[in-house]
């Protein structure tokens, strides 16, 4: 017999069913609940409620576990390429050879952008923040190309391979265009004979008279960044893109409303917010011990530590903190703000105070750090984590548009006022 769930209210019993996904999490289907008895249930933040099935992404923060289509995040990182593993979450499997040749070909091909992209560039002004420059610039590459971005779905459905590998393909032109807009340098047309990282690379750098060639290190550090960030289940901007894509939108607004809700200092700003901690702490003559006091004290707060999800160290921190000290080595560079996190860290792991409260180091502890390594500013921090973070925005709309998703709509509790008169002006 089916395992069931009983909910008594009023004194009668409803029965539900109960759903198990393949890692065996268990949840409790109350779709029904509402029309049964009139009840709905109350999660704020959504920390308890299962927002949808999915086949993409597998989290368990308590074990530290984080798995793309069932393989780990640790042998992806090993053995795979950001590329590779996007589109391993896209489409559902490892690309062969043919098929990852192709999806390299199509995303080669696609970026350049439209000539007329100057012009809204030039619209902007010189000190509008990165983030707000790319969700704008996502959204309007879709009027380029208005045989994907229909709103019909089954036509952007038969669009999907062209547009996936456009949006991948042009939002790193899109950030280094931003970049140099916003330094007042003039801009660089992608090259074909390079990675995708390295043409990034050569894109947001490179002069007329001297082309960048970014160090082996430099560009395998990048990648394994993006790959790290591919996706995430359904986190804030993730579900952001799949309500957007429940009311029927093209792909290019609902990743483009996934920048905006990655813009946060909660979400996608965090490892920006992690760097200016460091810094301030460097620039204080401190070596970490006093900012280590100071946060259990309730005087300063330990930025990249804790998670929504995970209750355990987040191994996506583990990689790249191992990453990040072997570029700096790599490079000959010594950068103290990084002897700083391996301090803090350390005395984090060994500190009753943090290891009671389960705070342990995540992406955004390390990510930042990588970034200022490869020559990032702090400010295109949260435009790199939304690059790497694409593939997986476009994969959860591709689930959405291919499924039988209603339109996504939570219910709330209203606890305004009731029965008031509307009182005229001269009575006010």
């Amino acid at each position: 017999m089916s395992e069931s769930a009983i909910i008594t209210i009023g004194g009668e019993n409803h029965q539900y069913p109960v759903i198990s996904g393949t890692e065996g999490e268990k949840s409790v289907d109350i779709r029904k609940l509402r029309a049964d008895t009139g009840y709905i249930t109350f999660d704020e933040g959504y920390g308890n409620t299962g927002s949808c099935q999915s086949d993409i992404t597998f989290v368990n923060g308590e074990q530290g576990i984080l798995r793309h289509r069932g393989i780990p995040i640790e042998e992806l990182a090993d053995k795979s390429s950001f590329l590779s593993t996007a589109y391993l979450v896209i489409y559902g499997h490892l690309p062969t050879k043919e098929e990852s040749d192709a999806f390299r070909a199509r995303i080669a091909q696609n970026a350049q952008l439209h000539e007329d992209f100057r012009h809204h560039f030039h619209g902007f002004p010189r000190d509008a923040h990165p983030m707000a420059v790319l969700g704008s610039m996502l959204n309007a590459l879709g009027c380029y190309h208005p045989e994907m971005a229909s709103n019909n779905r089954q036509q952007d459905l038969d669009n999907f391979d062209d547009a996936a590998a456009l949006l991948i393909s042009k939002v790193r032109s899109i950030a280094a265009m931003t970049y140099r807009m916003k330094e007042g340098l003039p801009f660089v047309w992608p090259r074909k004979d390079n990675s995708y990282v390295e043409n990034f690379l050569h894109m947001m750098f490179s002069e007329p008279y001297a082309l960048y060639e970014p160090a082996t290190e430099v560009a395998s550090a990048l990648d394994l960044f993006l790959l790290l960030h591919t996706d995430h289940e359904q986190n804030c901007s993730t579900s952001t893109v799949r309500m957007v894509a429940s009311g029927g939108a093209n792909l290019f607004p609902s990743v483009a409303a996934g920048v905006s809700a990655l813009w946060g200092p909660l979400h996608g700003g965090a490892n920006t917010a992690v760097v200016k901690m460091l810094q301030n702490i460097h620039l204080s003559g401190d070596d970490g011990s006093k900012f280590i006091e100071a946060a259990k004290s309730g005087k300063a707060r330990l930025m990249g530590f804790g998670h929504r999800v995970y209750k355990n160290y987040d191994p996506r921190a583990k990689i790249l903190g191992a990453a990040t000290e072997k570029l700096l080595n790599s490079l000959g560079h010594a950068d103290p703000l990084l002897e700083i996190a391996k301090r803090l860290e350390t005395a984090a792991l060994q500190d009753t105070y943090f290891i009671e409260r389960k705070l342990y180091p995540n992406v955004d502890f390390y990510s930042g750090l990588i970034l200022k390594a490869i020559g990032i500013p702090v400010e295109m921090f949260t435009v790199m984590f939304a690059m790497g973070r694409l593939p997986g925005w476009i994969a959860n709309w591709r689930e959405i548009a291919t499924g039988t998703i209603r339109i996504h709509r939570p219910r709330q509790i209203y606890t305004g006022p009731v029965n008031q008169n509307y009182i005229p002006i001269k009575e006010r």
